[in-house]
């Protein structure tokens, strides 16, 4: 069976960002959830075929998977649903949040395959909470 890197899970419009992370050996979503804006606007400059809007997503992915614990699909998930962040998450009810997917699920008339309840909503709830009264 084939080893899958960390970014597998992105589809093939983050294609050229991927190249970039497997030339680079930035494998590591510590190293991916650490990058800073102006890192991202030199990885553009200089491949150009890279983008900030998926370098800065794939940071987001990163920085979710890091602090919430959050696997890399579920956080591409919620970027879908418009939270792009610890702070918008942590603003959020699990309901609220419930809503969100629901209402993606529907546009895509398509089930997502994740195993997501309530319960689980609400503990990224938490940990979002928890990070950003500790910051």
């Amino acid at each position: 069976m084939k080893n899958k890197n960390i970014l597998d899970f992105l589809p093939i419009n983050y294609r050229h960002e991927k190249t970039f992370f497997l030339q680079e050996n930035l494998l590591d979503f510590n190293k991916l959830s650490n990058l800073t804006d102006s890192e991202i606007n030199n990885i553009q400059r200089n491949y150009p075929l890279c983008t900030v809007n998926n370098l800065k997503k794939i940071r987001a992915i990163a920085i979710f998977n890091k602090e919430i614990e959050i696997s890399p699909p579920e956080a591409y998930l919620l970027l879908h649903c418009g939270i792009c962040s610890i702070k918008s998450l942590s603003g959020l009810t699990p309901s609220e949040l419930e809503q969100k997917i629901g209402r993606l699920e529907r546009n895509l008339r398509a089930k997502t395959n994740t195993n997501i309840n309530l319960l689980i909503l609400k503990e990224w709830i938490r940990r979002a909470n928890k990070i950003c009264r500790s910051i």
